[in-house]
């Protein structure tokens, strides 16, 4: 098959051997896969995959590894031992995960469980869900990305007295906003650096935009807070009501909220520094903080952000760019590092 593949730091497309679909495997071929900060963090930093132990994430320079994790494919053939559930050319999808004989694995992160970027990939039958839509593969491939702020937002179950801040507008912190206002939070406070994402950000349900070069965030929030009934009457005595999802992943990003943020704040860090971050802990048992760190959405979310976007009750469209093919996928990931582009662009092999 065709493939973009990385090996030793770079990206080349090319053939390679065919997936072969072990017991209780599937074998797909790809229809769309979007392409994921997480990917650029995969392979931009080696280093990260010495610190996980568990074998799901292992960047092995001198192996090839097909990535790509956020895909749309078609039924091609079955594994042994597999109870052939869905018929042969039905488009499916999973949570990417693919168990293997030598243990669980991330596809599209490991040598063993190739992504979306070729032509074919192996999916686990029990995570397997079939499309039940008519909808582009381009658009139905964004629900592995929805998924992962549509968790957040669903664990942190925001009450009335509470307004959440989204701090960075990418595709996680969309997919915050976006389940966020599919249950009817509001007002819901976005911000980002980027007019083009804080644009994006309306066009998914948030409804005030801050840009943290003109105002800081929780003067932002507070001024939002204050004006709020249910809200005004906790600040004044210090008391919870601020929920900040911390979607940058940039080094220094999590620590400042610590400094930045009212007493007593809920925070999701969904982002995550490849070399780690040093935050002061002192000031958050000072503050009373509690802070959740990201761990990757529930099975349950992820099939619950899956039904909204397959059915068209969430419409995923405003973050979308362009489409391209794997000859082009060098070039677009790169170009995906561009904080000015659409939050998703897509792989069509």
């Amino acid at each position: 098959m065709r493939a973009a593949v990385l090996r030793g730091g770079q990206v080349r497309t090319r053939v390679i051997d065919d997936p072969v679909p072990g017991p209780g495997q599937v074998l797909v071929r790809s229809l769309a896969c979007g392409i994921c900060a997480s990917d650029l963090h995969f392979m931009d930093h080696p280093e990260a995959g010495a610190y996980d132990d568990s074998g799901m994430s292992t960047y092995a320079q001198d192996v090839d590894i097909v990535m790509g994790h956020e895909y749309c494919a078609e039924v091609v053939d079955y594994g042994p031992g597999t109870d052939r559930r869905i018929a042969v050319g039905s488009r499916v999808s999973s949570l990417p995960i693919l168990r293997t004989s030598h243990g669980r694995r991330i596809i599209g992160q490991n040598p063993d469980s190739p992504g979306g970027f070729g032509e074919l990939l192996l999916l686990d039958e029990a995570l397997m869900r079939p499309v039940l839509s008519d909808l582009p593969s381009e658009i139905v491939c964004v629900a592995d990305a929805i998924s992962v702020g549509w968790s957040a937002a669903a664990r942190a179950e925001l009450t009335s007295r509470e307004v959440p801040l989204i701090i960075g507008c990418g595709a996680i912190g969309l997919s915050v906003i976006a389940h966020l206002a599919l249950l009817g939070v509001a007002p819901i406070v976005a911000v980002d650096f980027v007019a083009a994402r804080r644009e994006t950000a309306r066009a998914m349900g948030a409804h005030i935009l801050v840009d943290p070069a003109e105002v800081t965030p929780f003067q932002a929030w507070n001024d939002v807070a204050a004006s709020s009934d249910s809200v005004a009457g906790l600040i004044a005595v210090g008391g919870p009501g601020c929920v900040v999802f911390e979607c940058v992943g940039a080094p220094g990003v999590l620590d400042g909220i610590i400094g930045g943020c009212p007493r007593g704040t809920r925070i999701y860090s969904m982002g995550g520094p490849p070399g780690g971050e040093h935050l002061n802990t002192l000031t958050a048992k000072r503050k009373g903080l509690n802070i959740q760190f990201g761990g990757g959405p529930l099975p349950a979310h992820w099939d619950d952000a899956f039904e909204a976007v397959c059915s068209g009750r969430l419409d995923v469209t405003p973050m979308l760019g362009r489409t391209v093919g794997l000859d082009e996928v060098p070039t677009a990931l790169n170009d995906a590092r561009d904080a000015n582009g659409p939050a998703r662009i897509v792989v069509v092999p």
